[in-house]
């Protein structure tokens, strides 16, 4: 046989963000978020110590016994943390039976869409984070869009899903919401996670970003006195709030029926999470060392927020940006579209993610957002801010 043999898989595309990436790589030969590149496409924060934050470990101890394979329930002492974490900033009623460890937030939220109960019609809304799109085309998942688009200012209301919902339904949701940053809180979250629990229903609750509310931070498990009598799944991880992406740490919070099964399944697929990782994690849960990082990342990405997006207005951007995560979601202004951005972009080194990316219908350069556009100032110093106004101010024209 001569040749390349076609494959035995099936095909799929690169998730959204690493489309733009590989781009980015083929006009200009480096990788973005290298020096000197402006990673304006990429979900991570700073990896150092934001200002007046906590400081970050560079390294951890570890003995022989940690080398061997890890627990598939969790280790112990991560668990602990996370349990004590959730009481003293929620109130939550949880044990450690209650929680997952997955390799990041991503995992967790693909198992918990891998193993639902085929009569579940998943709801997600029309603009939302990129590997929603990916799990539910993969797994030929059922799901009904959510309108979330300029008619309601990207902000849909728990009765717009409503209106939508069959009797057994399954709610999946970034809150904050990535792309936009807009963030269900209060009595309206509450609402929403009292709507999942209802008998019938179910939902997942993406809170990667809660460390990056402006105002108090919130969370699901708030609202979830008794988690064990509910199909709610609250996903999070050490990567944005911690600024640890690397460690690849994650979690879900759901009833003890639901977690024995993801134990079960990580005995099976995954044999568990590094110990060092889980270690060094649980250490940055201690509730003193939490309480210094949720405030200095709220109050130093909140002060981005604000300051960036009075840059991107006074440039002609249309800001839709709620008051969550480290993104702004806008519309570019004369109507040029997201993909002729990043045309302009590449040559400083810079890129964006395109709205048509985080749109749940894929509709490509038909989309009513591909003139939308994710701008991330996760990973910028504040000492990048005028440099990249100057660069943004070139590529606008």
């Amino acid at each position: 046989m001569t040749g390349a043999a076609n494959s035995a898989l099936t095909s799929f595309p690169p998730m959204g963000v690493y489309e733009i990436l590989f781009k980015f790589l083929d006009a200009t030969g480096k990788y973005m978020g290298t020096e000197g590149t402006h990673p304006w496409a990429q979900g991570f924060p700073l990896t150092s110590p934001v200002p007046g934050g906590p400081e970050i470990p560079t390294s951890v101890e570890f003995t022989y016994s940690d080398l061997k394979y890890p627990q598939a329930t969790g280790a112990a002492e991560l668990l602990s943390a996370l349990v004590d974490y959730y009481r003293e900033f929620y109130g939550a009623n949880l044990t450690t039976d209650n929680i997952a460890i997955f390799a990041g937030g991503r995992p967790g939220i693909y198992a918990t869409l891998m193993f639902l109960r085929p009569e579940y019609h998943v709801l997600i809304e029309e603009t939302e984070y990129t590997p929603y799109w990916d799990a539910l085309n993969l797994l030929g998942r059922a799901h009904t869009i959510v309108p979330s688009n300029p008619s309601n200012s990207f902000r849909p209301s728990l009765a717009d899903y409503q209106k939508v919902a069959p009797q057994h339904s399954f709610v999946v949701k970034s809150n904050p919401c990535n792309p936009t940053g807009v963030t269900w809180r209060g009595q309206e979250l509450k609402a929403a996670v009292d709507f999942c629990a209802e008998s019938g229903r179910a939902g997942l609750f993406d809170e990667a970003y809660e460390f990056f509310q402006t105002g108090e931070q919130d969370s699901a498990v708030r609202y979830l006195p008794n988690i064990d009598d509910t199909n709610v799944f609250v996903v999070s991880a050490a990567t944005k709030g911690l600024q640890t992406p690397g460690f690849r740490v994650g979690w879900v919070v759901a009833s003890k029926q639901n977690i024995e099964l993801f134990r079960n399944f990580s005995s099976i697929a995954m044999g568990g999470v590094a110990r060092p990782s889980q270690i060094a994690v649980a250490k940055m849960l201690g509730n003193d060392r939490a309480r210094h990082a949720r405030k200095a990342i709220r109050e130093y990405y909140g002060d981005q927020r604000e300051r960036y997006g009075r840059a991107l207005s006074e440039l002609g951007f249309e800001l839709y940006t709620g008051d969550g995560g480290f993104y702004h979601w806008a519309r570019l202004p004369n109507g040029m579209t997201a993909e002729e951005f990043n045309d302009r972009l590449f040559k400083f080194e810079a890129a964006i993610l395109p709205g048509t990316l985080c749109d749940m219908m894929r509709r490509g350069s038909d989309s009513p957002l591909a003139t939308f556009v994710r701008f991330s100032f996760g990973p910028l110093g504040p000492e990048s801010f005028e440099s990249d106004v100057a660069i943004l101010r070139q590529a606008i024209g």
